[in-house]
Order: C-alpha cells, then structure tokens, then sequence
C-alpha cells in the first residue's frame, strides 16, 4: 500500500473498535490505505473551526449539520452510521454492580470506590449533567478519575477507578474489561453518527468507496459485536 495516497479520516472515538477489528483491516485487504486521527467530537469540531481539513469526517449527527450548513464537508455524500448508548465497565473478573434501574444505578455510582469519565466526551459531558440531575454530583465527582479525552475503561486496568462510563463500543477497545451493561433506559442518551466527504477530499471517488463500505452488511456486523446498532440497510 502506498501510504502518500491513504485516505485521511478524522473520527470520533466511537466507531474504533468496529473499525480497528474488522472495518479497517476488510479495507486495507482491498489494496488500500488509510490512516485515522481518532479524537472526540467536541475536539474534532474545534479543530476544524480552526482550519482542519482531512478527506473524510466521522462526527455525531448534530456536528454534522454544522459542517454542512457551514459548506465545510459535501453534503450530498453524507451517510448515517450507527446509534451509540453509553455503558459502564468493570476490570475483568471484579463483581458486576446492579445498574438495571434509576435507583440501582444511583446506589451503584455512590457505592463505587473511583468512576472514570471522559470530561472531554459526549459520554462524559452528558454524564455529569446526568449524575447533577440526579444529585449525586458532588459525592460521585469526590473520587472520580476524569480524563480530558480518550478511554475511561484504562483507568479500571491501572486501578484508578473501579468504574468505567462511556459509549459501550468505547468501553469495548481496551482490553480486560467487562461491560456490565448500557444506564437504564429512563436516563440514557443515545448518539447517532454521520459521515461525510470534506469539500476539499484529495481523493473523493475513492472517499466514496470507503463510505460505501461503512455501510456493507460486514460492516454492520462489525458495529453490532461492537455495541453499536447500526441505523442503515446493508
């Protein structure tokens, strides 16, 4: 593969673990490279306000009008990917918490010697609104182990935490963990994902292949073992 004409991507985190197991790899086997800055939505958004341009951006839906409207990305190759539900995570082998209801999620989030969130992430900034409309913010937020981006599950692994909040598939990219299950649907926020073509794609046929591929039916299993639900016919 000839790397001086890779495909750029810039995404939000969500998506890396669908794509690092299966999505990337099926591309690469196809004679073709490509190389992604993974980094969250919020990042993603104000370095483009600052001039960044790649050939394909992978945001939530709400950023994505944003670039449209703004004549950023081309809208009419935008694509729908994936609906993501924020989890919570144990290091492997540890007790599985009771996160089923409202009040059992409450208890479990007090009980809990250190939670880890992203203050950086969509996870974690609705996170905290979350925990401060259920008054629990400023006990929760007395142990907790923030990151300003990246992976919440690493912190169960150094020991930091002993709970892990983030998008399921997010959860799912580092290793020796367990995903205990997604908050109680009655406080859960689920975040749709687009795709699209920057105006200024070096390679926009090619660009397109690959969104066409986001949306194969090997894609959408990928997303599927990976805690995404997918909001596309393959």
């Amino acid at each position: 593969m000839n790397n001086s004409t890779a495909i750029q991507i810039i995404s939000a985190l969500v998506v890396r673990s669908p794509f690092d197991a299966e999505i990337l790899p099926a591309w690469q086997q196809q004679g073709h490279a490509v190389e992604v800055k993974w980094t969250p939505t919020t990042v993603i958004m104000d370095n483009i306000r600052d001039g960044y341009r790649s050939d394909i951006a992978i945001v939530t839906v709400g950023a994505m009008d944003e670039l449209i409207a703004t004549g950023i990305v081309d809208g009419s190759s935008r694509i729908e990917l994936v609906e993501s539900r924020i989890g919570l995570a144990v290091k492997a082998g540890e007790p599985h918490p009771d996160i089923t209801t409202t009040d059992a999620l409450v208890a479990t989030l007090l009980a809990a010697r250190s939670v880890a969130y992203s203050i950086g992430g969509a996870s974690g900034i609705y996170f905290n609104a979350m925990i401060e409309k259920l008054g629990i913010a400023e006990a929760v937020n007395a142990r907790a182990s923030t990151i300003p981006e990246g992976f919440t599950a690493e912190k169960l692994i150094s020991g930091e935490a002993s709970l892990a909040v983030q998008q399921v598939s997010e959860l799912l990219v580092v290793p020796g963990i367990e995903v205990i299950g997604r908050l109680p649907e009655a406080v859960q926020k689920t975040t749709a994902f687009s795709a699209a073509l920057f105006k200024t794609a070096s390679q926009p046929e090619l660009c397109r292949d690959f969104l066409r591929h986001l949306q194969s039916a090997e894609a959408s299993r990928a997303y599927q073992a990976k805690g995404l639900d997918p909001v596309f016919n393959s």
